[in-house]
């Protein structure tokens, strides 16, 4: 009897990493982040594995320049806790966005992806800026165009 008839052979994926960059103030907030969890779970690839981290790096410029639809500006609260007594905080859209911009990408994108060491690994490789200058220029960045 042949031993080997039933065994799943995946092949490892020899790529370098790709760097993409994306510019925040031409998109939805939702839409933008479902495609960079996307990508950052290599889902675009085709030797995707669940289980594994992909080779890709997105760099996301103009974070403060980011657009919502309806009333969420002034409806849209983000919360956090100091694990003190009477220690919350809630924050409305408008004034985050004021205060610390890249927060509200990373906050809606690290909803999107798994919720272990796998997620977080894949969180170190977004970089987020509140405008148009980063320092990643001599990776030459691909330029991503989201449908």
């Amino acid at each position: 009897m042949n031993s080997n008839k039933n065994k799943t052979i995946i092949k490892e994926s020899k790529e370098k990493i790709s760097w993409y960059i994306i510019d925040a103030r031409e998109y939805k907030l939702g839409r933008l982040s479902s495609k960079v969890a996307y990508l950052l779970k290599n889902k675009n690839n085709i030797y995707y594995i669940p289980h594994k981290q992909g080779q890709s790096k997105i760099i996301i410029i103009n974070s403060k320049q980011i657009q919502i639809t309806g009333n969420k500006s002034t409806q849209k609260t983000y919360k956090r806790h100091s694990g003190r007594p009477g220690g919350l905080k809630i924050e409305v859209f408008e004034k985050l966005q004021k205060r610390i911009p890249n927060r509200i990408l990373e906050h809606a994108i690290k909803g999107m992806l798994p919720k272990n060491s796998l997620g977080r690994q894949l969180m170190k490789n977004i970089k987020i800026y509140p405008d148009n200058l980063h320092p990643h220029t001599n990776h030459q960045p691909i330029k991503l165009n989201i449908d």
